[in-house]
């Protein structure tokens, strides 16, 4: 298995797989938020699930189109949810 670059807090590890597990959301997104390729999140997903979670999540990425840009219709064009605050730098912003 690779070992991943740098260590993450749980509240940044919980966030990596919750996008991962989004179908919505394409690796380009993480890549961008975390400086994770999509073989290091396959890697952190292997490593945080559990094997029957993990198999079963390849299996949905493999045949899930949107989860790379290049495969994506062309009416999404944007992989931030219209209602997400606002995120820049990793961080979120304060929620009242």
């Amino acid at each position: 298995m690779k070992k991943l670059k740098q260590p993450f807090s749980d509240r940044d590890l919980d966030r990596i797989i919750e996008m991962a597990w989004e179908d919505r959301t394409p690796f380009e997104a993480i890549e961008h938020q975390f400086a994770l390729k999509e073989a290091d999140v396959k890697a952190l997903m292997k490593k945080e699930l559990k094997t029957g979670s993990y198999t079963l999540w390849r299996k949905r990425v493999e045949n899930c189109k949107t989860k790379h840009l290049q495969k994506r219709c062309a009416q999404i064009s944007r992989f931030k949810c219209s209602e997400q605050r606002v995120i820049s730098n990793n961080k979120t912003a304060k929620r009242k």
